[in-house]
């Protein structure tokens, strides 16, 4: 490819965010030719932008909080009297969760959206999630059984998968309200269950807010959530690629239909 470059003086223009440059072709006969050349993404990124800038940073925080999480979690060093264990495990998890949309927005903010960014922070949020439910099992057994956590993290499994799939075939399936309605959903679900383990109702002045009763609803409300909108991603995905199908056999039977045209007659 780079003899190619050289022989043929292509030159490229940077675009932070397309993936189409315009490139300019001098011919051996001296003739330059101006040509849209679909490249690939990294090769239109500023190579003078660092990999780790302070969005990704942010991520991988998030990242690194998830084994405090699960050592806060598991461990039996805190007094059980006090509530420390559970008030410093729902303050990591909101800390950790808010990280989710402020690195988002600096990125578009800042003009920093990487190929680093845009993978660790999707696998920053399952991962999270995962090690949120799976250390829950063994620590509020009462309010989140092993297959709660199961659908929960199995339902994250296929929403990337049909992501990847979706990628594969050229097209994206956006986020959709319901998803982010349940990202939320997550959050509170998360903290009633790791309050619920010292307080079964929590006295804040003159209210009194039922902490096991939020936990209980918020914990069926999430499995339900989780089960409606995999079932809405997977309906986006179907329309999706039924519509790359009938595309891709609308244009193998044009090519097809003029291969025989231009086939002489004998």
């Amino acid at each position: 490819m780079p003899r190619l470059i050289q022989k043929w003086g292509i030159r490229f223009c940077d675009r932070s965010a397309s993936a189409k440059v315009v490139s300019s072709i001098a011919s051996p006969s001296g003739v330059e030719h101006n040509l849209n050349v679909a490249v690939p993404a990294v090769w239109s990124r500023d190579v003078s932008q660092p990999a780790v800038n302070l969005p990704n940073s942010i991520t991988l925080s998030r990242i690194l909080s998830i084994p405090l999480l699960i050592w806060i979690l598991s461990t039996h060093r805190f007094p059980s009297s006090d509530g420390t264990q559970e008030i410093l495990a729902s303050a990591l998890f909101i800390a950790a969760s808010i990280t989710d949309g402020i690195d988002g927005y600096l990125a578009r903010k800042r003009g920093q959206i990487t190929t680093m960014g845009m993978l660790l922070d999707p696998l920053a949020d399952k991962m999270l999630i995962a090690a949120a439910f799976i250390t829950l099992v063994q620590f509020n057994p009462s309010l989140v059984p092993a297959w709660v956590a199961v659908v929960i993290i199995g339902r994250e499994f296929l929403v990337s998968g049909l992501r990847s799939i979706a990628a594969s075939e050229g097209f994206a399936i956006e986020a959709s309200d319901l998803g982010k309605f349940k990202m939320l959903v997550q959050i509170v679900s998360v903290v009633a269950v790791i309050l619920d383990h010292r307080w079964y109702s929590w006295p804040v002045g003159p209210y009194i807010f039922p902490v096991h009763w939020i936990a209980f609803s918020a914990i069926w409300f999430m499995v339900f959530l989780s089960l409606a909108s995999a079932l809405d991603y997977f309906i986006a995905f179907w329309s999706k690629i039924d519509r790359q199908v009938v595309k891709r056999r609308r244009r193998a039977f044009v090519l097809s239909r003029r291969r025989k045209r231009d086939v002489p007659a004998t």
